[in-house]
């Protein structure tokens, strides 16, 4: 039932970069420095979607021998520092270059132009459309449908929550899947839903203080299935829901697994897969095989570039639950089911 993500490592905090030098195969196909990672709002050590980006690079830094570099976001920054810093890592000789998350998109465009010889990655985005650009992008909604299903099999009180970080069409997947899915399983199921912030600038996906108090919110109304599409953020929703004995649905990374949320993790029901960390993996892979992918690379619950995590035993051992869900997934991959996107 799982998707096979990359492994998260544990992963700190902090504003600094990292470089450990270069390589390249013994054949000779692979020539450039290494791999360059531009994280997302949040960055490293966010336990979710930053931190899979930064499994799949550590996994080919490892497997292929190669260096890399990975650079920490800002707070306030602009596009400007974001064209720099893809600029820096392009110059540098880093290839392939990869912005972690849509806030990229402008920053990608500029700089592949420039660099019409290395390969970019985008995460989340599939606007850029160029010759050297990879479009990493997924079905976060088939995920989030599963999550709705297992909510929805789950609460006591027909009434579960989602809590997305900011209010833009990229997490609005993440609510359609969610509602669809829970209201597969009960029509009449009330859904409490909100959103911290109406852009990342506010730190909607960084702030979980803002995800704890959201959360508090809504098992206050009444809510006992918690699901957040939030980033770092859901850090907060996911201690609340544990403080209050209630169920938390994590997103992106298996968030059961997760080292920070250790001591939450008995309340974490599951997790909204997106397997981040493969998709960065496959495109250095790619690169150093001489093959680069370009265009749109989209993950799906048929090619495991989402999923739902089952690694907590409570959730295994409902047996209806994991059934109900199982069949959701079949039905997707089989056509049976079309999961909404707004």
């Amino acid at each position: 039932m799982t998707v096979a993500v990359v492994a998260l490592a544990a992963a700190g905090c902090g504003s600094s970069s990292k470089d450990s030098g270069g390589g390249s195969d013994a054949s000779g196909k692979y020539s450039g420095k290494g791999i360059g990672l531009a994280y997302d709002i949040g960055g490293k050590g966010d336990q979710s979607f930053n931190d899979a980006a930064y499994a799949g690079f550590q996994k080919a830094e490892k497997e292929f021998k190669i260096g890399g570099r990975d650079i920490e976001p800002q707070d306030g920054e602009s596009s400007a520092d974001k064209v720099q810093r893809l600029e820096q890592l392009a110059k540098a000789g880093y290839n392939p270059v990869i912005g972690v998350g849509f806030v990229y998109a402008p920053a990608v465009k500029e700089v592949a132009a420039k660099y019409p010889k290395t390969t970019f990655g985008i995460i989340d985005d599939e606007q850029t459309k160029a010759a050297n650009v990879a479009d990493m992008v997924f079905h976060e909604e088939q995920a989030s449908y599963l999550a709705g299903v297992a909510a929805a099999k789950s609460t006591k009180k027909n009434h579960i929550g989602f809590i997305g970080g900011v209010d833009i069409p990229l997490i609005h997947k993440f609510e359609a899947g969610y509602v669809q899915g829970a209201q597969s399983v009960n029509p009449k199921i009330k859904i409490e839903k909100q959103y911290l912030t109406q852009t990342a600038q506010e730190g909607g996906f960084s702030s979980p203080d803002k995800g704890k108090d959201a959360a508090d919110g809504q098992i206050e109304a009444g809510a006992d299935v918690l699901y957040h599409a939030a980033g770092l953020s859901g850090q907060g929703v996911i201690s609340e829901a544990a403080g209050k004995k209630v169920w938390a649905i994590g997103v992106d990374s298996d968030q059961y697994a997760q080292t920070a949320l250790a001591k939450y993790k008995d309340y974490v029901l599951g997790s909204a897969l997106k397997n981040v960390g493969g998709a960065v993996y496959d495109l250095v892979k790619s690169v150093h095989e001489g093959k680069p992918k370009t265009g749109v690379v989209r993950g799906s619950l048929a090619n495991d570039g989402v999923g739902f995590a089952d690694t907590n035993p409570k959730y295994k051992a409902m047996t209806d639950v994991v059934a109900a869900v199982n069949k959701a997934k079949q039905d997707i991959i089989d056509g049976k089911i079309t999961v909404n996107t707004k």
